[in-house]
């Protein structure tokens, strides 16, 4: 595949497994032992996707995950112990494209990793017509698909790829209203089943780093769902 994973967690078994199954998959994989170690080998190793533990030594998994959205949107996947709805959101606010709760089986991991890769470094690539288009222009917001950035006039706007992929979504239909099920499936991947709160979170994430001098670019249509203003 040629994709690099950087595994961070303080339990080796938990490295060590992952590790192998990553291997037979075709990844190149690296791995970290605490947060400060996971720092360097991000500068270092530049990996494609972070499988990142909450609880380590050093610095914990929140505080890597906001020095990695200081400088690039890779995909995360936060490994924790914590299932609680509080330390999802919490991790998902911050950045974070998935997380898997401890224990977890090394196969789901990889379907997780893979899932992740695919989306991400597949943007654009789904037919014909998204293959000749590199950019998208919403008014003063322009999305670039090759290098997946969003502009504000000359600003970057930071996205995750959750956050990117939904607003390519949206900047593709713009006016359109898309339902909380076409957001969750365009962005997390996955079939949308019940009600999920990680929706809400990310459009009020989007809100703040979008909003301007007052103005709604993602208008809520109740009922219904979310458009982008034209």
């Amino acid at each position: 595949m040629g994709y690099k994973i950087l595994i961070a967690d303080d339990e080796a078994e938990i490295r060590d497994v992952l590790h192998l199954y990553l291997e037979k998959d075709g990844y190149e994989v690296v791995e970290a032992a605490d947060g400060v170690e996971a720092m360097e080998k991000i500068k270092k190793e530049q990996p494609d996707l972070v499988m990142l533990d909450i609880m380590m030594p050093g610095l914990d998994g929140y505080r890597v995950l906001r020095n990695i959205r200081e400088n690039n949107n890779i995909p995360v996947i936060m490994l924790s112990a914590k299932d609680t709805d509080a330390d999802k959101i919490l991790g998902l606010d911050l950045g974070a494209d998935d997380y898997i709760t401890k224990p977890f089986g090394p196969l789901e991991a990889v379907a997780r990793v893979n899932s992740n890769i695919r989306r991400f470094y597949s943007l654009g690539a789904g037919g014909d017509r998204k293959k000749a288009v590199k950019e998208l222009a919403v008014k003063d917001l322009r999305l670039d698909l090759e290098a997946c950035l969003l502009y504000r006039g000359e600003e970057i706007i930071e996205l995750t790829s959750v956050e990117f992929r939904i607003m390519q979504l949206f900047m593709e239909e713009p006016g359109k209203v898309f339902t909380k099920q076409q957001i969750y499936e365009k962005g997390w991947g996955d079939e949308y089943l019940v009600s999920d709160n990680n929706i809400m979170v990310c459009i009020s994430k989007l809100r703040a780093k979008l909003n301007q001098d007052g103005r709604e670019y993602i208008k809520t249509i109740r009922g219904l769902g979310y458009r982008l203003e034209k």
